[in-house]
């Protein structure tokens, strides 16, 4: 969409502002938005009555209301990038402000405007991101009359519901994409690749048919377990000296991060060869073993040595009869979440254990039938992926441009009069 500019602009001697509209004001939020405390709710929680909003909107009820009315709800902490536009009864707890709309604004056109306030340049915690009132307040804004407010808005509400709608049909795909991915994960390593192979009963009622001629067995009889050792936090180096600690924040799902890192200065005979990872190794974190992406379980590459186990990191070494790679995928499926998730409910910290990782039941092929299938999954699944870093580049795209469409808009960069 190509969109004019306005035919004369001033400067508003704001330099992340820059010119807006010659016959538009340079005003304070506080302007327009008369911004105040929410508070806590718990005392008038119930089950029923007034929605509680958080940053990510309603999450509770309360049996009182804080404002009756259209408002911009802003971030007091942790979530001051979120505004949010809300209407009627509500309450809104102690970690946002919420605002009265002026009689002569346009509540959704002061949230588009708090969507584009950079709250990185005046947050006053970089651990826990806060905004001051007095400095929310302060912020200046470019503001037209409000039947110009009210036409931007309009535009504004019509093109982010069509780039909202593009973005759902990408996060749809890609929810799609990772139940394909799953599915074809837990065919080949339960079914093989032969469609016509004689089947037989597991015997193991989640696990259901397995080819005639596979075994099925723990897995801990062709692989052996070991937690790592507890290094002392108070040895740790952080400036790269010695051998790189493997922690369980550097075990992401199917990959090691080092963006996190600290080192052990090693001696002659400190008995820690036991704990040298090898190529070719996996590793999995034993401590929320189980997160979004899937499971933080991974293969050692030849960039990750020379390096050491911590512990709550656990190292799978497999025998001969068991390829690393096979065994990977076998733990990347639901049917492993199934089995150690019943322990681990309800615990704060989910923990795996050694032992829970050495009696999970596998199907296992003979070695050259592991070898093709890893073969035909490695071609699957990275097909998939590369369908997922399409719809992830194009969900980033979509984001980008709403982000600036809206920025143009209520700075007076692009004049939507008549596109609204």
């Amino acid at each position: 969409m190509s969109l004019p500019r306005y035919p004369e602009y001033k400067g508003s001697d704001i330099e992340w502002l820059g010119e807006v509209p010659a016959h538009w004001e340079v005003a304070q939020l506080k302007r327009v938005l008369d911004i105040q405390n929410g508070a806590d709710h718990k005392s008038i929680e119930t089950d029923d009555g007034y929605p509680v909003i958080g940053s990510g909107g309603p999450f509770a009820y309360a049996s009182e209301f804080i404002y009756d009315g259209e408002s911009v709800l802003l971030g007091r902490k942790g979530t001051i990038d979120r505004p949010l536009y809300v209407t009627g009864k509500f309450w809104t707890v102690d970690t946002m402000y919420w605002t009265k709309v002026s009689a002569d604004a346009c509540g959704r056109f002061c949230y588009y405007a708090a969507l584009t306030i950079p709250f990185d340049f005046y947050s006053t915690n970089t651990a826990l991101p806060s905004m001051t009132k007095s400095v929310l307040s302060a912020h200046p804004i470019a503001l037209p009359l409000y039947d110009e407010q009210h036409a931007i808005a309009t535009f504004l509400d019509r093109e982010t519901t069509k780039i909202d709608a593009l973005i759902a049909e990408q996060e749809k795909l890609l929810a799609l994409l990772a139940e394909k991915r799953q599915a074809t994960i837990s065919h080949a390593v339960t079914r093989g690749l032969n469609p016509n192979a004689p089947m037989k009963d597991s015997g193991i009622p989640w696990l259901g048919e397995v080819p005639a001629h596979w075994r099925v067995t723990k897995c801990g009889r062709f692989l052996s377990v070991l937690s790592g050792y507890a290094f002392p936090s108070a040895g740790f180096d952080h400036n790269g000296n010695g051998t790189k600690l493997l922690r369980g924040v550097n075990v992401s799902v199917g990959s090691l991060r080092w963006d996190d890192v600290v080192y052990w200065e090693r001696s002659t005979d400190d008995g820690l060869d036991e704990y040298e990872l090898q190529v070719g190794d996996l590793v999995i974190g034993m401590d929320r073993p189980l997160i979004a992406a899937g499971m933080r379980v991974a293969k050692v590459k030849e960039e990750d040595v020379p390096c050491l186990l911590l512990q709550r990191v656990a190292l799978l070494r497999t025998s001969s009869e068991l390829n690393s790679d096979f065994l990977m995928h076998w733990l990347s499926t639901p049917m492993f979440v199934a089995h150690f998730s019943p322990e681990t409910t309800g615990v704060s910290v989910p923990h795996i254990s050694p032992d829970q990782i050495a009696s999970f039941v596998i199907a296992l092929p003979p070695n050259d039938e592991q070898r093709k299938i890893i073969e035909f999954l490695d071609e699957e699944l990275g097909r998939l992926t590369r369908l997922c870093w399409q719809s992830e580049q194009a969900v980033q795209l979509l984001k980008e441009r709403r982000s600036a469409l809206i920025s143009a808009a209520v700075t007076g960069k692009i004049d939507v009069r008549h596109a609204a």
